[in-house]
């Protein structure tokens, strides 16, 4: 998914000369061609992300369009006032990258977790966030971010996802995507937690429970329209996030049947990550196990909520 999304910087670049493409100490080889071919919109630093983005801010204010681009937790909270103050409050046309969100740097600890970045960026005024779920959505909405007035997070997977909206011919900014028949269960879903219910969804099926999902690409601004339709015609609701429990997708979506005065507000039950730092090591596998984000733990708590309510 990442290779995706720098391949279409560089294939909006071609065609918009105001874009420009920002890194923050990347790997060698990121972006190579665009490098060599437009050199002049290509800018490589160091480890200094505050000043980057304070650098990119110039650059928008100026007429540009920058892709700023490096791993999610320097990216939001690292940057928290500069993304508040040289961002939001000026409205600017940067487009934020991050590399790694939710549990994806596994390996290399809490400090590098990010799994409060949304709710981080959901207190910015005028800030977008988008978190594709598969690389096809990916390429589908990179071309409209160009357009989009002020700043833009957008929260990238761990790659090689299991590409599942192939077959979907919409694809929007704003928004959601349904997948199933959610009559008994709904799962509302941002990211590749798409993917982990669309299995558990298959599972549903074989104990006869119509199950479907709602997948947010675009988290703020949410899709209150789709979300208030399917929350209508289903029995239950998880939202499903690999991300804190605490303002995340749960909480977008608590406030959404709050603000519309929904009594579909208590079928909601929120699965992610609990207020607490992840200090178990392993992969980005064994840390969604863990914290009951797998397809596997997903599936054992639906079955139990719903044994619940028969009782």
């Amino acid at each position: 998914m990442r290779k995706t999304c720098l391949d279409m910087v560089y294939e909006i670049a071609k065609k918009n000369n105001k874009v420009i493409f920002v890194g923050s100490d990347l790997g060698a080889g990121v972006l190579d061609e665009f490098k060599k071919k437009i050199p002049k919109r290509f800018i490589m630093e160091g480890v200094s992300e505050q000043y980057l983005t304070g650098m990119v801010s110039g650059l928008a204010m100026e007429g540009f369009i920058p892709y700023f681009n490096t791993i999610a937790t320097f990216l939001t909270r690292r940057n928290f006032e500069q993304n508040i103050i040289d961002l939001g409050l000026h409205n600017l046309p940067v487009r934020l990258i991050g590399n790694g969100g939710g549990l994806v740097y596994a390996p290399l600890g809490p400090t590098h977790q990010a799994i409060e970045d949304i709710s981080i960026m959901r207190a910015i005024p005028n800030m977008m966030i988008l978190a594709p779920c598969d690389s096809h959505e990916m390429k589908k909405i990179m071309p409209q971010t160009v357009n989009i007035n002020g700043p833009i997070y957008i929260r990238l997977a761990r790659g090689g996802d299991k590409i599942v909206t192939n077959k979907i011919k919409n694809i929007k900014i704003g928004k959601a995507i349904s997948f199933g028949d959610f009559k008994d269960i709904l799962f509302v879903t941002t990211g590749i937690m798409t993917q982990e219910c669309l299995e558990v969804v298959e599972k549903l099926k074989l104990s006869n429970i119509k199950a479907g999902v709602l997948h947010n690409t675009t988290i703020k601004p949410f899709d209150e329209a789709s979300l208030i339709k399917a929350s209508k015609k289903t029995k239950l609701i998880f939202t499903v996030e690999e991300h804190m429990v605490s303002g995340g997708l749960g909480s977008t979506v608590l406030e959404t049947l709050n603000k519309k005065n929904s009594s579909d507000i208590t079928k909601v039950n929120r699965i992610g990550i609990n207020n607490t730092f992840v200090k178990k090591y392993g992969s980005q596998q064994d840390l969604l196990n863990h914290c009951g984000l797998s397809a596997k733990k997903i599936f054992a708590i639906v079955i139990k909520k719903i044994h619940e309510q028969k009782t």
